[in-house]
């Protein structure tokens, strides 16, 4: 008698599994992809929208953002990108133009450049490495294992269906809404701050080509001239250089006038009250108001739990002290890219779970302490008697404003430097990090 055939083993198509799943292909996601399939994993990289697309952002990178550009060994020389040297701060009827530091840890210089560009540069980076990218691919809940409930692929739409993607590790890098995060039971810290911000582009000649980010601490409708109002928020103008301007305003959770403003309209008053020259007027519009929440401080922690890593806003990398998110999104994809390249190397059991476990602890070492006192500064800030005190005692003291801005930019050295890098090191030691 023949022996009796063995149960076929269980195959899996090979294009919807992987080493690690990455959903979303933003700076977090794209860095992450990069690092990891340039070390040789096989990584599947799940993106819901198609290239080009467009996020709502300033566009804007900061030495702390062109910092981790460069360290993916992109070139920044080309016309793409627009160099800036400082930021310019306006606020108290003064103007005060700062520099960009000298540091050992950041070099001296911004950039700017649409994300609409930008995000897809990186994203054909992660490809050039040896990522999977599948467009189009909206993921709507984690697949966990019955038994030990630790996740073991995504569930998602396309065009041709649903799709299962397997893979035993997940890093969710999709965004503000944190999907992924909320089907493994994370959920928000409602002790951390929160922002909104919306951004719209204007065409203008007078603006567009500028050597400083520029920021505005306060926003003033001028519409009427001899009545002149205080608007909440703060604003940004942040030329691009090809004949457009990038402008918005953000509002964090600790005004009393968030949730009960209408930010849109918010945006065209404060511009309609700026010199007419700069064109920043509804005839010069290029393109519609586009809004977006800014998860800050850590609000959404831990940041890994049963094999899915939290990277960029889906954990809450948004920097409390400015709105700033790029360069945070990217610095949390590094130190997870190399908690899950240890994790593949050791067998699976607990010493895997201990390295990826040190993504959590790397995430509150490197920030978690700076963004609890962001945290402070944001709920000091909500309060419009501080903000208007601060901005007109601070702007004039020149020597101020540049601890200023090493403490709001993140700009300081982690090491040595001068009297403001030990300040804010001070600083940061005195408050928790977590």
């Amino acid at each position: 008698m023949p022996a009796a055939a063995a149960a076929p083993a269980t195959v899996r198509n090979p294009d919807t599994t992987a080493d690690v799943i990455i959903v979303g292909a933003g700076p977090a996601g794209s860095t992450a992809a990069v690092y990891l399939a340039r070390a040789g994993v096989d990584v599947l990289l799940l993106e819901k929208s198609t290239f080009p697309r467009d996020k709502v952002c300033g566009d804007g990178l900061t030495p702390r953002g062109v910092k981790q550009v460069l360290a993916l060994g992109i070139d920044v020389s080309g016309d793409d990108w627009l160099r800036n040297r400082g930021l310019r701060v306006v606020g108290g009827g003064r103007t005060i133009e700062l520099p960009w530091p000298t540091l050992q840890d950041f070099p001296d210089y911004g950039l700017v450049r649409p994300r609409r560009d930008f995000d897809q540069m990186l994203a054909d980076l992660a490809v050039k490495a040896g990522a999977r990218r599948h467009e189009g691919t909206r993921v709507t809940d984690p697949v966990r294992d019955e038994r030990t409930g630790h996740i073991v692929g995504v569930r998602a739409t396309t065009e041709d269906g649903p799709v299962t993607f397997h893979a035993p590790l997940v890093l969710a890098a999709d965004g503000v809404s944190a999907r992924l995060a909320v089907g493994m039971g994370v959920q928000k810290r409602p002790d951390r701050p929160l922002g909104v911000a919306v951004r719209r582009y204007y065409t203008s000649a007078t603006r567009t080509h500028d050597d400083h980010l520029e920021s505005h601490l306060e926003l003033w409708d001028r519409t009427d001239p001899a009545r002149p109002k205080l608007l909440p928020g703060y604003g940004w103008i942040f030329g691009m250089g090809d004949g457009t301007v990038n402008v918005g305003l953000g509002m964090l959770n600790s005004s009393k006038a968030f949730g009960r403003t209408d930010y849109r309209q918010l945006l065209r008053t404060w511009l309609d009250g700026t010199p007419e020259e700069w064109g920043l007027r509804e005839a010069h519009a290029a393109g519609p108001i586009g809004g977006a929440g800014l998860p800050m401080g850590f609000n959404r922690t831990p940041h890994y739990r049963d094999g899915l890593l939290l990277l960029g806003d889906a954990g809450g990398a948004v920097n409390p002290f400015n709105g700033e998110g790029i360069a945070y999104a990217m610095e949390s994809a590094s130190l997870a890219a190399e908690s899950v390249l240890q994790a593949l190397g050791r067998p699976d059991g607990a010493s895997r779970e201990a390295a990826l476990a040190g993504y959590a602890a790397a995430m509150q070492e490197h920030l978690g302490a700076y963004y609890r006192l962001g945290g402070m500064f944001s709920t000091l800030i909500g309060r419009p008697a501080i903000m208007k005190a601060a901005t007109r005692l601070g702007l004039p003291r020149r020597r101020l404003m540049y601890l200023v801005l090493k403490l709001l930019a993140g700009l300081y050295d982690s090491r040595d430097g001068d009297w403001a890098d030990r300040v804010v090191r001070m600083l940061t030691s005195a408050v928790p990090s977590v």
